[in-house]
């Protein structure tokens, strides 16, 4: 699907936006969703750019949503590849672009540290940026004229962060939490805890009492209560049988992957897979090469059978496909 605005936003969130300065912009699952705001002094601001792969993408799009008007800050709720890939691109467009990241990941970009950002972990690629501003709990950003509140929100990724704006009572969740979804907890698949920050997380936000959630990731939505009612639930499901996490999270990973990909030999998938940290870690095979390419071949296979990913034989070769949408 190609990256385009919310194609009917409901009249009621569409006046809270106005009132923002907002333009939301609703990308497919591989890029995070931007959030463009304008009407300020200081200058046009974006919040998170997408992955690298869609970077031209992300620039086309803030380029038409902003027109003449240049944009002067990138915001990352957190740093993970799909929410930061566009900065480098960026602010190669618009010289002296500040970006403001996370504050708790000042020491993983200061130098660039691909294992301490997880790409290398991943296998997933983000383009080198440099950050300007570093935001932390308790700050204040101005964003579209209006001050948003900084939160930390660890759980999904330890160093994210949530900007709400008090007087429409709009949050910007990141990957702390989606309407119908619940995010990967990453800290969990490598053995550390993560399930009660999430919870944290998520106590937070009800305590924010938000009218209005615009997600990293789906459209936005006004359903708060029952949201947080059902990324609870999952929370708590998936802490009852880690394992269940661990699966959920792998399977998820290769959607992503073939999401940038959209084909691939079914082999070298597999072989991706069994090789790539974090399905070694969430798997819990890494030193066990044969179980790792076992593990790799039964969820690739159950990814088939579930019809999430279908086979083509192209000559010689047997490849996978992606059957979902972008």
């Amino acid at each position: 699907m190609t990256p385009t605005t919310a194609p009917a936003i409901r009249p009621d969130i569409a006046t809270t936006l106005q009132t923002l300065n907002a333009q939301w912009l609703v990308r497919g699952w591989l890029s995070a969703n931007n959030i463009v705001f304008t009407g300020a002094p200081q200058g046009a601001s974006v919040v998170d750019t997408g992955y690298v792969s869609h970077a031209p993408q992300t620039l086309a799009l803030i380029e038409q949503a902003l027109g003449s008007v240049p944009l002067a800050e990138v915001v990352n709720t957190h740093l993970h590849s799909d929410h930061c890939g566009g900065n480098a691109a960026l602010a190669r467009r618009w010289p002296g672009l500040r970006i403001s990241v996370p504050a708790a990941s000042r020491s993983k970009l200061q130098p660039w540290d691909e294992d301490r950002l997880s790409y290398r972990e991943t296998g997933q690629r983000c383009e080198p940026f440099t950050p300007q501003g570093f935001i932390d709990d308790g700050d204040t950003l101005m964003l579209g004229g209006r001050p948003w509140q900084v939160h930390a929100a660890p759980g999904h990724d330890p160093d994210a962060v949530l900007l709400f704006e008090p007087q429409t009572a709009t949050l910007i969740s990141g990957d702390a939490l989606w309407e119908n979804r619940l995010a990967i907890i990453f800290p969990e698949l490598s053995g550390d805890p993560g399930f009660d920050a999430a919870h944290d997380a998520l106590a937070r936000i009800e305590r924010l009492q938000p009218r209005l959630v615009l997600p990293g990731h789906g459209q936005a939505f006004t359903e708060v209560a029952s949201a947080l009612a059902a990324s609870r639930q999952r929370l708590r499901a998936f802490a009852a049988a880690p394992i269940k996490h661990r699966v959920h999270a792998a399977r998820a990973l290769v959607v992503y992957h073939m999401l940038e990909h959209r084909a691939r030999p079914r082999q070298a998938l597999i072989d991706w897979m069994a090789r790539t940290p974090i399905f070694l870690k969430s798997l819990q095979c890494e030193n066990d090469a044969p179980r790792a390419l076992a593990q790799s071949v039964e969820i690739v296979d159950r990814l088939v059978t579930d019809g999430v990913l279908a086979l083509q034989t192209v000559g010689d070769e047997l490849r996978v496909v992606l059957t979902a949408g972008d």
